[in-house]
């Protein structure tokens, strides 16, 4: 049984411990209070370590697994919902540094090189995941050396991994809509709870009257905060997170399509075929034939 953790804090997350340093280094398990659907003024370096899941950023959907890279922007909506067993607990998920904008606009003022990583901090506004294994096992071991050093020793890895990031052309930017269309603190609240719940049933017939309800809210009001929060509409973004889970499957395994359909959340093969070919621009057959493919070259690199 997959779990979905049931958090409700407040969504807007103050990172009241700078103590006058310029970036903040952290590592946590699963569950967590920090894993909830949540904004902050900081960019936000993510790498996972343990565990698989669902990651959500803005208004994309996708699958996370040990050794995937992400870079957020200042008051981009995220969450990392691992997918584990009923009590397990994951000890160390998650290995990440805040940093804020003030520390790049300050510091290329006196450290002109630091320019060089504007792109890099602008594409971040839509969320990016690295794709180059690689170039990901060399930001492993500076985000290790970040972790285990502190002052200026500190920095000089975070910018020697800033500049490794910057320097890749294997990426994926992820959110359509970036964070002024999103960041909402009164409203991601509720959106986190009705996202938490749509994770823990998005397998089965799941109505938005059953959310709305479930949160206490009407059907029409809330269909309009959840799209004005995620920057999709209920019914898209449950077909997005199924659509998610049976790429997962596809990847994974050998079960028929027919079972991957139904297993993900949808009840007839037409429309799974149908969504998926929307989703992906092919079918379920040709997106496992690719990702054994992939998986067979990464093996034999």
């Amino acid at each position: 049984m997959n779990r979905a953790s049931r958090i409700t804090d407040p969504s807007y997350e103050l990172m009241d411990d700078h103590n006058g340093l310029s970036i903040i280094y952290r590592q946590h398990g699963f569950p967590c209070p920090l894993v909830r659907w949540h904004f902050h003024k900081e960019f936000e370096l993510h790498l996972i370590v343990a565990s698989s899941g669902k990651v959500f950023i803005g208004d994309y959907i996708g699958n996370f697994y040990p050794q995937t890279l992400f870079l957020t922007g200042p008051n981009l909506p995220h969450n990392w919902i691992s997918q584990v067993a009923e009590d397990e607990v994951v000890e160390k998920r998650d290995m990440l540094v805040n940093f804020t904008d003030e520390l790049f606009e300050s510091g290329h003022q006196v450290f002109t090189e630091l320019k060089t990583l504007a792109p890099l901090l602008e594409r971040a506004q839509y969320g990016i995941e690295f794709r180059d294994p690689e170039m990901i096992r060399q930001a492993m071991v500076l985000m290790q050396q970040i972790a285990d050093t502190r002052g200026i020793t500190r920095l000089g890895h975070f910018f020697i991994l800033m500049e490794l990031l910057a320097a890749s052309d294997e990426y994926l930017l992820l959110s359509g809509a970036n964070n002024t269309q999103l960041a909402d603190e009164h409203n991601i609240d509720r959106t986190n709870r009705a996202v938490d719940y749509i994770f823990a049933h998005y397998a089965r017939e799941l109505t938005l009257e059953e959310v709305a309800e479930h949160l206490g809210m009407k059907p029409t009001y809330f269909s309009r905060v959840f799209k004005q929060a995620t920057g999709r509409n209920f019914i898209e973004f449950v077909n997005r997170l199924r659509i998610s889970k049976s790429c997962e499957l596809l990847a994974d395994g050998d079960k028929p399509v027919t079972e991957v359909c139904f297993e993900s959340g949808f009840n007839n093969i037409s429309n799974f075929n149908r969504r998926f070919q929307q989703l992906k621009g092919m079918t379920p057959s040709h997106y496992r034939r690719l990702a054994v493919q992939r998986l067979t070259e990464q093996n034999n690199a």
